[in-house]
């Protein structure tokens, strides 16, 4: 017998549902690259924005986006992406990365705190 959630109440289980522990990620182990492209994220306090910067593995730049809201940014980014069929974010959990950052940015700009640094 499957054990419902207890924060589960009005939804149906799946016959097959699970519940799965999830491990540690060893962030120097289980790290893997991009092959796409990497980012750079900077806090510009004096226009009140957030950038980013999206660079390929030659160290170059390819373009910077700004905004002061996550899902501003990355609405912008993946659209960009689509709409010039290319393919900088190859791995979802790169993609899961930008999100993090940037809502730790976002945090950060809305708070006054100098002190983010990107993971």
């Amino acid at each position: 017998m499957v054990e419902r959630p207890s924060w589960v109440k009005d939804k149906k289980l799946d016959p097959k549902f699970e519940t799965i522990q999830c491990k540690r990620f060893d962030d120097y182990k289980d790290f893997k690259t991009d092959d796409g492209c990497y980012i750079l994220i900077k806090i510009l306090f004096d226009t009140y924005e957030i950038s980013i910067a999206v660079c390929n593995y030659d160290h170059t730049i390819l373009k910077e986006f700004r905004g002061r809201r996550t899902q501003d940014i990355y609405y912008a980014i993946f659209d960009y992406e689509k709409k010039h069929k290319l393919n900088w974010f190859k791995r979802k959990d790169h993609i899961a990365y930008l999100g993090k950052e940037l809502k730790k940015a976002e945090i950060a700009l809305a708070m006054g705190n100098s002190s983010y640094y990107q993971e």
